[in-house]
């Protein structure tokens, strides 16, 4: 937007309507007339040489993060205040600490399948009232439920769908951080949080037609993301290590077998790109930076 502004000297007409009323009502305005566009948090392309990996990691791409002075301040005062906020403004609760609470129970869930029994439980209000809460955060776009991928399936496949923030900055400042908890824990949600805002704000903006999924079968095999549209069947697995084991290619080569026809893609921490049979590994510093399979 800045460089539309700076550059074409376009001007904007922003509204007061909370993201929820614009999701609920947007449908219905100017029928015939009207289109929709999303607006994701910043993507590699967009922040060309201000993208650094390590960095966007561990603080996201919301725009204010690359202009505040102290991004992880900015970042809790985001949560606090717009989460706070909003949810007050549109009466979506009448207990406020239980939602706030719920909203950090459910950072543990980042990348993983939804319990909402067990969530529930933890935050010590009733089923029915997480799954709400969880309705209230797609509702103010600040997650995204991803299914399965079950078209043509052979194998047996789990029914839960998976949970994602929508910032990889937003779910670090949720997620509570205690001795207990490794860094690897934490690492493996946020690249996959990386890679999917990026790859749902491409898919937006470029106009691709992909629909988004995850592939897990009953006895463990699971494939991070899967992406299926009108340009074909890709699947992604995504690793922070440095090398590969054959174990780390095991679900995309079970998932190859059953859709023959799809590309299979490794996003990993080393620096070579390397290909193995129908899989190809590509560091996660190149992909950011420069990636046009899609």
């Amino acid at each position: 937007v800045h460089r539309l502004i700076e550059t074409y000297k376009y001007k904007f007409i922003l509204t007061g309507s909370s993201a929820r009323s614009l999701r609920k009502k947007g449908v219905n305005l100017l029928a015939g007339r009207a289109l929709t566009f999303h607006m994701h948090p910043l993507t590699a392309r967009e922040l060309g040489s201000d993208f650094h990996i390590e960095k966007v990691f561990h603080t996201g791409t919301l725009p204010a993060v690359f202009s505040e002075q102290d991004p992880l301040f900015y970042l809790r005062s985001y949560v606090q205040t717009y989460l706070r906020e909003e949810v007050l403004q549109e009466g979506l609760t009448r207990n406020l600490a239980a939602f706030m609470r719920f909203l950090e129970v459910a950072s543990f869930s980042q990348g993983q399948q939804l319990n909402t029994t067990e969530i529930a439980r933890e935050v010590a209000i009733h089923r029915k009232v997480v799954e709400s809460y969880f309705d209230i955060l797609e509702d103010l776009l600040l997650a995204i439920r991803l299914p399965v991928f079950t078209k043509r399936a052979t194998r047996k496949l789990v029914a839960h769908k998976k949970f994602y923030f929508f910032d990889v900055g937003v779910f670090r400042t949720l997620r509570p951080k205690g001795p207990l908890d490794t860094p690897e824990e934490i690492d493996g949600a946020a690249i996959e949080t990386l890679f999917f805002q990026e790859m749902r704000a491409i898919n937006d903006y470029l106009q691709l037609g992909y629909e988004f999924y995850y592939w897990k079968t009953t006895t463990g095999l699971e494939v991070d993301f899967v992406l299926y549209g009108p340009r074909g069947l890709l699947a992604f697995e995504l690793k922070r290590s440095r090398s590969l084991t054959p174990k780390h290619l095991k679900a995309l080569t079970e998932f190859g077998k059953e859709y023959p026809e799809a590309k299979l893609f490794i996003l990993y921490g080393g620096n070579q790109r390397m290909y193995f049979d129908r899989i190809q590994a590509i560091p996660l510093h190149e992909f950011f930076s420069n990636f046009s399979d899609l």
